[in-house]
């Protein structure tokens, strides 16, 4: 029934834990992308080794097609993405799923990576 807020359903594949996002990312098996604004970076840090795309400019970067592609973003490896408490995340994801991108997850917020032993950096 609430299957539409944890980001499940048939289709959603295994989901992966933060402490599995962190221990991939590590290995450098997943790419980390936090979607929140800059000033929400400046003031809380990131996740060591995300890379940084506001959630207004994801979907011209994600667009494979398009002039602002970002080919950081690897469609063939599994892509992890937060915000802040994973709300915004979760609608990201949702997106890039519906633009053909097959393996994503939802991380939740910063917060759920530094639980999970993941480092957190400032610029």
């Amino acid at each position: 029934m609430l299957n539409f807020l944890m980001g499940g359903g048939r289709d959603a594949g295994p989901r992966l834990s933060p402490q599995d996002i962190v221990s991939m990312a590590t290995k450098g098996d997943i790419i980390v992308i936090d979607i929140r604004d800059p000033s929400e970076i400046r003031m809380s840090g990131k996740a060591e080794g995300a890379l940084t795309i506001p959630m207004a400019a994801l979907r011209f970067q994600a667009d494979r097609a398009g002039p602002d592609y970002n080919k950081a973003i690897d469609p063939d490896k599994p892509i992890a993405l937060y915000c802040a408490s994973g709300a915004r995340s979760g609608m990201a994801a949702r997106m890039m799923k519906k633009m053909g991108y097959e393996n994503v997850h939802n991380l939740g917020g910063l917060g759920h990576w530094h639980q999970a032993g993941g480092k957190v950096v400032r610029s």
